[in-house]
């Protein structure tokens, strides 16, 4: 068979049902393999960016380097754990300008599109805006479906705007152990606000209240049996109450609930000192409420800046950052001390066989620690 020929097989008498053609191939030189046999295929490793080099990309607003610079932060890998507080010794200086909002609420309150449209009103007045998403771990499995960014979806296209979930970890409080770390650098970064989203309301929520300057609570239209569940000291957090979905048919009893709240907390100790914690009415589809909840959150931070509360706040947040520091390392040094290593498995199934009792394992776990450190 020639060149562009039809193959033997096509009926001549019907030349139009069969389309293709069979071209004659031609004999090329094949390059050398150099792969040998039963060798595993691995993927070309990408050299890591330096500590400068993360600083000086941080320093210049880039994303990516921001990006992998809370990475760094975040890794539980011991070797990643001197260049990350390098990094935040050489960023530390530009850091502490920006305004640090925690939000949190009830489970359904809208958390997520309240920041999306929060933030998105930010951005228009020329802000800079960081959001620091905390999704809850899985007990089970220890994942996270971090899916702030897909619930975001027009916040995360803004260019003023930057995204960035993490796993709680099983953290008490919903946030990351790190969440002050990532502030730092995202300021460091240049943002003008910073906005912490945690997981939900739970008796743990003292901890973000103290990594924040502002703290807002997100609740629902009902005041009645939301109250009954509300816990006082949650309530006791909050420089706002936001009584969020304040729109359509619910926007009376929203009105209602905002009122309801008013007279509670005109009862209960204000979270900031110098401080009146009101509740207000927002609806993140219709942008109602927007611009009076930022209006209200720039006025707290003159106050607070002119009394040298915000001051104050902010060292106390130093300290409880060093005493946090503290627990962590100390909870990493006893579990990978060599000896507790050894004893504690089989300690665990005396404790669970009813052997022994938990305080007597505790304490030779403690002792061998001890002793060691002597």
């Amino acid at each position: 068979m020639g060149e562009d020929m039809k193959p033997e097989w096509s009926d001549e008498n019907n030349p139009d049902i069969c389309s293709s053609v069979v071209r004659k191939g031609q004999e090329q030189i094949s390059q050398e393999m150099s792969i040998q046999k039963g060798s595993r295929f691995q993927k070309r490793a990408t050299s890591a960016p330096t500590v400068d080099q993360l600083q000086k990309g941080v320093l210049n607003g880039e994303r990516g380097f921001l990006a992998r610079a809370i990475t760094l932060i975040e890794s539980n890998a011991e070797h990643h754990f001197h260049e990350a507080q390098s990094l935040l010794q050489k960023l530390l200086p530009y850091s502490g300008q920006s305004i640090r909002i925690g939000i949190t609420g009830v489970p359904g309150a809208g958390k997520s599109t309240f920041i999306e449209s929060f933030g998105l009103y930010l951005c228009s007045l020329g802000l800079k805006v960081a959001v620091l998403a905390v999704d809850p771990s899985s007990s089970i499995s220890g994942g996270s479906i971090l899916g702030d960014k897909t619930r975001m979806e027009q916040l995360a296209r803004n260019p003023l705007a930057f995204i960035r979930p993490s796993p709680s970890g099983g953290k008490l409080g919903g946030v990351h152990r790190k969440t002050r770390e990532a502030m730092l650098l995202c300021e460091a970064a240049g943002f003008d606000v910073i906005l912490v989203e945690t997981v939900g309301v739970g008796q743990s929520e003292v901890i973000i209240r103290e990594m924040v300057d502002f703290f807002m609570l997100l609740v629902l239209t009902g005041a009645g049996d939301e109250l009954q569940g509300m816990k006082k000291g949650i309530m006791e957090l909050a420089d706002a109450v936001i009584v969020h979905k304040a729109d359509g048919i619910n926007k009376v009893l929203a009105d209602q609930t905002r009122l309801e709240y008013n007279r509670i907390l005109h009862f209960l100790q204000p979270a900031t000192k110098g401080w009146e914690t009101k509740a207000h009415t927002i609806s993140s589809l219709q942008n109602t409420g927007i611009a009076e909840m930022w209006g209200a959150i720039k006025k707290f931070e003159s106050i607070g800046k002119k009394s040298g509360l915000f001051e104050e706040r902010r060292k106390a947040q130093s300290r409880e950052w060093m005493r946090s520091m503290i627990t962590d390392q100390l909870l990493f040094t006893f579990f990978h001390h060599p000896d507790v290593k050894q004893k504690l498995p089989r300690l665990e199934n005396e404790v669970v066989s009813g052997e022994k009792t938990a305080a007597s394992a505790v304490e030779i776990l403690f002792q061998a620690f001890m002793q060691k450190e002597k």
